[in-house]
């Protein structure tokens, strides 16, 4: 838990990993272009606005040098070439908004278009794949790395574009203004800024390094007080207090070296860019003493001289921006390679006017599902067997109960009829039909799973119980929830069942947590029913509510329980004994405890007489 928290705090902390500018890079980041086609006219628009800004605002310093020759030599122009420059003014305003506007416009639409994109594709991808990623780097990918794409459309790319034609026209207007300044400015300047360059990157480092630890500290404080009750039982407050101060005083030593840094390089600046503009000065009035430049010349060039400098000095965070944002992309692009389920994942509304695929019709004389030969191991465990070369069948409309100790394989059993995971060898038939060719959506439309830990989302009792389905009756809900014994407790709240649970149904005991999922199985009306130890982490009372409820639920319909109280499998059609993945023992509970040394006997005992 600790660690899921201080993972998270950490991936948000530190975005997506940079990755080097290369060409294959670049040419991956142009698989995102579907996204920004259908807007591309007001990008290309906003482009268009983005030069147009540019080119005005390299006009600015040679109207400003005119304006101040103006006062030596056409004193009658001064006027007309003050209107030239509120015009200047005026329209660079103009094209910046335009600009600022299109992009905003073209990057909110088409990333939208984009984390739906995402979304749809990461509700479809298998399960394993949830196993090896922690919630925390998933929802970053979605908001963060997205967020890193946004800034790159809105403002990254228009700031990369604009450095560009102000150095490279900057660079022809100097030039044109005076080769002799200009060659001896590319002397000076330049190194002055790569210097600077340098070292605001060895600040930035620094500055990763106090945010690093600083989450870190926080990370001790987040844990501590969320486990406090742990803390005081444990007398760890010395402890904690311990690690808070360590971690505190690693920040505060990174943070004075990052002082340091930032001091010298203040003083850096002060001297470098200034001394460096003070030589351009120095050298141009030596030129105006010679006759070889005018003042206003001067005012120009010292004015276009700071802005090419301050574009050479903003494209290293330029490029970093641009780093991460190729990164951010390679993160996304692999999430979007991973595979998927064979789901159609639509918006509801699309999905109702489609004809869904229908399962096979049920060869004759087949069980409802049939387990031959298979094996399984996790794919992060896979030395490590789960189920080894088993088999059972369950017959169509019985009861079958799978009991046996911990880690036997019960439970994966029912992670492998929802075809979570595919066997590594063997086969698994539903009806006769082997289960991996059917259609995924619509067989688990036949199934119906209540789990030991019942999962409900923080909306409503009725969006709870109806999850999945759309168009229900609040005559149909209330029948259910009657059915699954949660009727009474539904109709105690004021709201009813427009009652809010909270997060993961944090509003409802435990028993009524289960009786909803009860009542959501019994609203799907499936064929197949799968009970992973529903009973199990109840008190006496709820269980017996909620055994109730299971009967009614289980009636007439195949149900494979994994149980870990045998006293509620006693009247199960069968009872499938696991053993290190392997069922041992197969019978009625009555065939069963008359095996003398049978494993279900040694089970049923110590449950009975510890």
């Amino acid at each position: 838990m600790a660690q899921h928290r201080r993972g998270s705090a950490a991936s948000s902390n530190e975005g997506s990993p940079k990755k080097p500018l290369r060409w294959n890079s670049l040419r991956r980041m142009g698989r995102l272009y579907p996204y920004v086609r259908p807007y591309r006219g007001e990008f290309a628009l906003g482009l268009v606005m983005l030069l147009l800004s540019s080119a005005t605002n390299l006009a600015f310093p040679g109207l400003l040098g005119g304006l101040v020759d103006a006062t030596e030599k056409a004193p009658g122009t001064l006027n007309t070439l003050a209107l030239q420059l509120a015009g200047i003014l005026v329209l660079q305003a103009v094209f910046s908004f335009f600009r600022i506007v299109l992009f905003e416009r073209v990057a909110e639409r088409a990333l939208a278009s984009l984390r739906q994109a995402m979304y749809r594709h990461l509700i479809v991808l298998p399960l394993p794949y949830f196993h090896e990623k922690r919630v925390g780097e998933l929802t970053n990918r979605l908001q963060s790395d997205i967020g890193v794409l946004q800034e790159t459309f809105t403002t990254t790319l228009a700031e990369f574009i604009r450095q560009v034609v102000v150095i490279g026209g900057g660079l022809a207007l100097l030039t044109y203004t005076s080769p002799q300044l200009t060659v001896f400015m590319l002397a000076v300047l330049p190194v002055v800024v790569v210097l600077a360059v340098v070292f605001g990157s060895r600040i930035r480092k620094y500055s990763k390094k106090v945010q690093d630890a600083s989450a870190e500290s926080n990370a001790v404080v987040e844990e501590a007080l969320q486990g406090i009750a742990t803390v005081k039982a444990f007398s760890g407050e010395s402890f904690e207090w311990s690690r808070y101060e360590t971690r505190t005083n690693t920040v505060a030593q990174l943070a004075i070296k990052s002082g340091i840094l930032r001091g010298a390089f203040a003083s850096f600046l002060i001297l470098g860019l200034f001394g460096a503009l003070v030589a351009v000065v120095w050298k141009g009035t030596t030129l105006i003493a010679t006759g070889e430049l005018a003042t206003g010349q001067l005012v120009s060039f010292v004015i276009y001289s700071g802005f090419i400098g301050g574009s050479i000095g903003g494209m290293a965070d330029v490029y970093a921006r641009l780093q991460k944002a190729v990164g951010a992309t390679e993160a996304l692009l692999d999430m979007l390679d991973t595979p998927t389920e064979p789901l159609d994942a639509r918006p509801p509304n699309e999905l109702k006017n489609m004809q869904p695929e229908a399962l096979p019709e049920p060869l004759p004389n087949t069980p409802h599902l049939a387990f031959s030969d298979v094996s399984f191991s996790y794919p992060a465990r896979p030395d490590l067997p789960v189920l080894q070369h088993l088999s059972l069948s369950v017959p169509r409309g019985g009861q079958i109960a799978l009991v046996g100790a911990s880690g036997a394989g019960k439970s994966t059993l029912i992670q492998l009829i929802l075809r979570f995971h595919q066997p590594q060898s063997g086969s698994i038939h539903w009806f006769g039909h082997p289960l991996e060719t059917l259609p995924l959506a619509e067989l688990r439309r036949t199934l119906a799973l209540v789990p030991q830990e019942v999962v409900l989302f923080s909306g409503t009792l009725r969006e709870n119980i109806a999850y999945g389905l759309t168009g229900t009756t609040d005559e149909a809900l209330l029948e259910v929830a009657a059915q699954a014994n949660a009727l009474e407790f539904i109709q105690s709240f004021p709201q009813g069942l427009d009652t809010l649970v909270g997060e993961r149904g944090v509003q409802l005991s435990g028993g009524q947590r289960q009786r909803i999922a009860i009542a959501r199985a019994l609203l799907r009306n499936p064929s197949l029913l799968l009970l992973d130890e529903a009973t199990s982490a109840l008190d006496s009372e709820s269980e017996s509510l909620v055994q109730d409820a299971l009967q009614r639920l289980m009636a007439g319909r195949t149900s494979v329980v994994v149980a870990h109280r045998l006293s509620t499998v006693r009247n199960a059609d069968a009872i499938a004994v696991f053993h290190k993945g392997q069922v041992v023992e197969l019978g009625t509970h009555e065939e069963l405890l008359a095996l003398p040394n049978g494993r279900y006997r040694k089970l049923l005992d110590k449950q009975l007489h510890g």
